[in-house]
């Protein structure tokens, strides 16, 4: 690694979304950034290029509807002029209401544009001893994303903990607590011991082994070459489980011990347990039931379970490789560590999910380093606002629960009185603009 003379100069590893978009924010507030990449020097296995910001599972952005919450994180992105937003409209494809992309002129955009700038230096080159970069930087932010370099994740785990940072995804589904059926549903803890935190979905023996049946026969997600069945076996797929043998998922996540019904006191062949997701208890996660199902087939088979007929999923289950950090127990709201606090985290590994999400990652850390060189102090956007509630979540989640999420409105606070779906979503996407543009205008 070169030697470095500039004290201010800020070293972000990862020039993908994320670490392109906070490269590109710091250096247009005129601060000297060395961007860090190890492509194509060193590629990883899902990759096919060396360029900036490469679009590897989808060329879809989603939603530009702000009453989507897809949509308004990206109307939000956009009162910070982000480079990733503004290069992604210019090489967009026909989607209807999605912004898809173009990706090989978008990549190549993207670095052309960042190697240009006059305070971005570019280094073609694999970090592998976080120490050093930390000693030789006045900040440093990794944004290295789910295929962090073996070398590298080893290093970070010297000064986070090896308990701290995951290398596989094992994420059940999460819905709305507004969705449940509360007329069949019921509050209860096992034995009743403790306070009754869990929501409880009841089945019948017949609506059990039709549940399983359906299971059986779900179309599921083929592995990535790049990805390991062994790390799965400590939580293993529900249809793995039912694999093993009918009864397995009884004697598993859906075991009805001790769950009998608190008010008429009835017994059931097996119970699905919902534990609250969030701290303002507007999401619910279907515990233990991680799933290589597709999304379609995840909706049709959750729909089977008594009282979750009609529930609004926010996030669907998968297992598949991904690196991250348990935000809630490291990184501050300002995404710096609590343990160093000129060590910051931006894109996936921070426990967001998807595009635009780990881009808007990548612009409230740039703007919390530039607040930092500057001699401000500038707080987390409201937690009204998309960006905002995000940070909100990777930051005050239970941290022995947590799991990475992507935008969705259940991670607002919702309206104090009652509204119609659409009124609501327009009600959210008007508040959060508002509060947006107020944090966006700051100095």
């Amino acid at each position: 690694m070169q030697e470095i003379k500039e004290k201010h100069t800020v070293a972000i590893v990862g020039a993908g979304l994320a670490g392109s978009e906070a490269a590109w924010q710091l250096a247009e507030r005129g601060h000297a950034v060395r961007l860090f990449e190890m492509r194509p020097v060193r590629m990883t296995a899902a990759h096919k290029t060396g360029e900036c910001a490469e679009l590897v599972c989808s060329n879809s952005f989603k939603s530009r509807s702000v009453e989507n919450a897809h949509g308004l994180l990206k109307a939000e992105m956009a009162l910070h002029k982000s480079l990733i937003l503004k290069t992604g409209k210019r090489f967009s494809v026909p989607a209807g209401q999605a912004l898809a992309i173009d990706r090989e002129p978008f990549a190549e955009s993207i670095g052309v544009q960042l190697k240009a700038h006059p305070k971005i230096t570019f280094c073609n080159e694999e970090v592998i001893d976080v120490s050093e970069l930390i000693n030789s930087h006045s900040h440093v932010i990794f944004a290295t994303g789910p295929l962090t370099s073996d070398a590298l994740a080893a290093s970070l785990q010297d000064i986070l903990g090896a308990q701290y940072l995951s290398f596989y995804d094992a994420i059940a589904p999460v819905i709305t607590a507004e969705s449940i059926d509360m007329e069949i549903a019921f509050r209860a803890s096992r034995y009743g011991k403790g306070e009754a935190d869990y929501l409880n979905c009841p089945m019948h023996h017949e609506q059990y082994q039709t549940f399983i049946t359906a299971v059986q026969e779900a179309e599921k997600v083929e592995l990535h070459q790049f990805e390991d069945t062994r790390p799965f076996e400590g939580c293993l797929p529900i249809e793995v489980m039912v694999e093993r043998g009918p009864d397995t998922l009884r004697f598993g996540p859906m075991k009805p011990v001790g769950l009998e019904h608190p008010e008429t006191g009835e017994r059931f062949h097996a119970v699905v347990q919902l534990r609250q997701e969030n701290s303002v208890g507007s999401l619910y996660n279907l515990v233990g039931f991680q799933t290589k199902m597709t999304w379609t087939a995840q909706k049709e088979v959750f729909a089977l379970i008594p009282g979750l007929e009609n529930a609004e999923f926010v996030r669907l289950g998968s297992v598949h490789r991904n690196t991250f950090i348990n935000g809630p127990a490291l990184i501050n709201p300002q995404l710096n560590l609590k343990s160093h606090p000129n060590v910051f985290f931006a894109g996936q590994i921070t426990g967001v999910e998807g595009y635009m999400e780990s881009t808007a990652m990548g612009i409230l850390a740039a703007r919390q380093i530039a607040a930092s060189l500057e001699n401000r102090v500038e707080s987390p956007p409201a937690p009204d606002t998309m960006m905002g509630a995000l940070i909100r979540y990777i930051t005050e989640t239970d941290p022995s629960i947590f799991q990475p999420m992507n935008a969705n409105f259940g991670l607002l606070d919702p309206p104090e009185k009652k509204m119609s779906k659409a009124d609501r979503k327009k009600w959210y996407a008007e508040r959060a603009l508002h509060k947006a543009a107020e944090y966006a205008n700051q100095v």
